[in-house]
């Protein structure tokens, strides 16, 4: 039987088997994209050595800044896309989806002017170690330039998330990862080009990934559920309030986040290159494992956001369970994994051995962070499928300020630990929003909301 719809209906049937076949495709999703970025830095460091790598990971933090503020619009489409097909509205669906192109492609532009502007300012406020500084810069003015494409790979996964679909995504960011690994071969190892090769690679990567999927998807319009006509691409002014009301909490929560980071990476910089080296590398592994984990995040949001449209609250509140789950499995198997192969997942990384001898530090201290991620997945999800993006990002400032930035300066300055307090403050801040969003869920408060859908 042919397929009517790119979209799917998670308002009945088996939900626990829905989120599990849901997510794995999210998972190896992140998976491939976080592998793609990783490229760059086993390269760079095979190629370029430990100031390489330093300005990787440093420049990355800054473009994941501006990435993430659009994620954080494009995550408000995503909500009202779901709640609007739970609720059983089909038509408006293609006003929000050419509405959230336009929007999510403008702010890209502009943040991409931001950064150029701004690109000596940031850098010298990020305390970039001087062997790293100009690599650091060659990589932040090549990937703002390509911001445009990774903000728009990121819209439309958002968008067929929303609408329950999680092949796609994946197909598009494996051409992504395809693209990304022969360029950075041939760019940083064969020509040469260090740093700047990375970035090219990864940059041209993603724009045959968003170009591909735009191509893709106007094929199959029809089942994709947007005309792409010339004027579904002009903003209704009502859904432009509507993501800017959602989405601007949420890109909030996103930027604090990321500018907590950049904070952290700025104290760290301070104890030296090696330092600055360990801390990409730890964080770069601890993002793969945070990524295939928030494969069940990004699947649980569609579930739930379709479901508290269709107002059945009780399998929304089932999505949830499931979602703490299977995060706690997935936990304890990478805690495992963690303990058992820590140092040797470093060394694929960088060959310096002083990387590796720090390597431990951060290992012991990361180690706190797993739990708080095994609960955020569950009631994080239940938060941003509601639509509740306030208190999102509320708990995201409490863990993004008060505790990421508050305890690594406590651990790391105050109490004098360097390196090691500098991580575990990092490592212990999600439990600012692990634990609340957990209580908020298990209140019931919840439920006196009113549901977005019924603007739509």
């Amino acid at each position: 039987m042919k397929e009517k719809s790119l979209s799917k209906d998670f308002t009945q049937g088996n939900i626990a088997r829905q989120l599990l076949l849901f997510a794995l495709p999210f998972m190896a999703s992140n998976a491939l994209q976080v592998f793609y970025s990783t490229i760059d830095m086993i390269i760079v460091g095979e190629y370029v050595g430990t100031p390489g790598l330093s300005a990787v990971s440093q420049s990355s933090q800054i473009v994941n800044f501006a990435t993430m503020v659009c994620l954080g619009f494009s995550n408000a489409g995503q909500v009202l896309l779901a709640q609007a097909l739970g609720a059983g509205k089909r038509k408006e669906m293609n006003d929000v989806i050419g509405t959230l192109f336009g929007f999510i492609s403008a702010l890209a532009l502009v943040l991409t002017g931001v950064i150029l502007v701004a690109q000596k300012w940031i850098l010298d406020v990020m305390n970039i170690p001087a062997e790293s500084y100009d690599m650091a810069r060659d990589y932040l003015v090549i990937c703002a330039v390509g911001l445009i494409f990774t903000a728009g790979y990121n819209m439309v996964s958002a968008v067929l998330r929303g609408m329950g679909d999680a092949k796609r995504p994946f197909l598009f960011i494996g051409i992504a990862s395809g693209v990304n690994l022969v360029l950075d071969i041939l760019f940083t190892g064969i020509l040469g080009w260090g740093v700047a090769g990375a970035a090219w690679a990864t940059i041209i990567g993603q724009a045959v990934s968003f170009l591909f999927s735009l191509f893709y998807l106007f094929r199959r319009r029809e089942l994709f559920g947007f005309d792409f006509a010339k004027k579904s691409f002009v903003p209704n002014l009502k859904y432009v309030g509507m993501i800017v009301n959602l989405g601007t909490p949420m890109a909030i929560q996103s930027g604090f986040i990321n500018v907590s980071m950049l904070v952290v990476n700025s104290m760290i910089n301070g104890a030296g290159v090696v330092a600055s080296a360990t801390f990409g590398v730890g964080v770069r592994i601890d993002d793969i494992v945070n990524k295939i984990s928030q494969g069940i995040q990004y699947a649980a949001v569609p579930i739930i956001s379709q479901n508290i449209g269709a107002a059945n609250n009780a399998r929304a509140k089932k999505a949830v369970h499931f979602a703490w789950l299977y995060s706690v499995i997935l936990t304890v198997f990478f805690m495992i994994l963690y303990i058992t192969l820590g140092k040797q997942l470093f060394m694929i990384f960088s060959d310096d051995p002083l990387v590796h001898s720090m390597s431990s530090d951060f290992i012991k201290a990361i180690m706190w962070m797993f739990p708080a991620f095994a609960v955020m997945r569950g009631s994080g999800a239940f938060i941003q499928g509601i639509g509740h993006a306030k208190l999102s990002m509320a708990l995201a400032i409490l863990d993004g300020v008060a505790l990421r930035i508050g305890l690594s300066w406590f651990f790391g300055i105050f109490l004098d630990l360097g390196f090691f307090g500098f991580v575990l403050g990092y490592g212990l801040a999600p439990y600012g929003y692990a634990i609340p969003s957990m209580i908020y869920f298990l209140s019931g408060r919840w439920q006196k909301r009113k549901v977005l859908a019924e603007d739509i």
